[in-house]
């Protein structure tokens, strides 16, 4: 498949999706044709970041609707895990979270409950996670908004020291309450939104239903149509050591240009909702325009969120050489194109 002394092929597909969410197999189906008018007497709710979905920010995780220990989002998807109660709307890493991207009242509403002070550290082990539910701190920093007539959104993982309400506070519609963060039970940047209706978890993309699973009338309780995107890119880019999910949501490897002298070049994906069948094609080429490697792959297991790459190593015989280096990679299911993007990086 590939020579070892100096093509490099690493593809890792390992769940880091959730608010530190666990893995889980995929069982996703055709999505059903179910959507219905929604109930005028229910709040209607505008999405509770500051930024424009599929462009700077996106859904990474929907809410469980599987009653069992399985999973399925509300449209028969598995872009979810276990008892997940909300919808996650993130961004790609700590450097664009540390920018301030606001997180917004989804309706009008009274605060009724706050907490700030909880540090923005990504969870990337049980010992961590543990800890967290021990203390009863999941949520983070976040807050829960009184909607009326039995009614609540709660907003969780804030980042540290950005409340900017407290309990009693109006808010309207778009009015800030904080920025994203990544505090509590949180293993990548994002607001977690969760809404309830007098105490019961509510799936905001289907709305009050007796019945549970994905096979429902869907009354959606957005105030505009979103998208169901439950496989997309975070960011991709190269490097010179292969980036693992601490490294990439934690915001490095923005490197602008390499030199000859590392050890490896890598060019590298992140991605999301990948499944067992999807094929990945690679094309990695030098300065040259020599084909470094032309690299197709079949995805054995389901991901929430991981990355894949292909990369380079230094040698006396085939250096990495200055210049401009392009990566090129698709993502593929059943023939149809999900992913296609190219990346550049110069090496001097």
């Amino acid at each position: 498949m590939f020579v070892r002394s100096f093509f490099l092929v690493v593809a890792s597909i390992v769940a880091f999706g959730g608010c530190a969410a666990p893995e889980s197999a995929s069982t996703a189906t055709e999505q059903p044709d179910v959507a219905a008018t929604p109930d005028p007497d229910w709040p209607q709710f505008s999405i509770p970041i500051d930024c424009t979905l599929g462009e700077d920010c996106f859904i990474l995780l929907y809410p469980d609707r599987d009653p069992t220990s399985g999973v399925v989002d509300f449209s028969c998807g598995t872009q979810t895990y276990d008892t997940h109660k909300g919808t996650d709307f993130a961004v790609a890493d700590a450097t664009i979270m540390a920018r301030g991207i606001p997180v917004l009242a989804a309706a009008p509403g009274r605060v009724l409950r706050a907490r700030d002070g909880v540090a923005d550290d990504r969870v990337d082990s049980n010992e961590e996670r543990q800890s967290l539910e021990q203390r009863g701190i999941e949520c983070g920093n976040g807050l829960v908004i009184d909607h009326g007539d039995g009614w609540e959104t709660q907003y969780c993982h804030l980042r540290n020291g950005s409340l900017a309400v407290e309990p009693g506070t109006e808010v309207e519609r778009g009015t800030v309450l904080g920025l994203v963060g990544m505090s509590g039970l949180a293993s990548f940047p994002h607001v977690h939104m969760s809404v309830r209706h007098e105490g019961q978890v509510v799936d905001p993309f289907v709305g009050l239903a007796d019945e549970t699973g994905c096979q429902v009338d869907r009354r959606s309780m957005w105030d505009r149509q979103l998208e169901y995107e439950p496989t997309g890119l975070v960011r991709a880019g190269f490097s010179d050591r292969f980036p693992n999910a601490n490294s990439l949501w934690n915001g490095e490897h923005y490197e602008k240009e390499l030199s000859t002298n590392i050890d490896e070049i890598w060019f590298w994906i992140h991605r999301y909702g990948v499944r067992e069948g999807d094929v990945e094609q690679f094309l990695l080429l030098d300065p040259r325009g020599g084909v470094v490697t032309d690299y197709e792959q079949t995805v054995e297991e389901f991901s929430l969120s991981s990355p894949s790459a292909v990369g380079k190593r230094n040698t006396p015989d085939r250096p990495i050489l200055p210049g401009t280096w392009r990566g090129e990679y698709q993502l593929l299911r059943d023939g149809e194109v999900l992913i296609d993007i190219d990346r550049e990086i110069e090496v001097r």
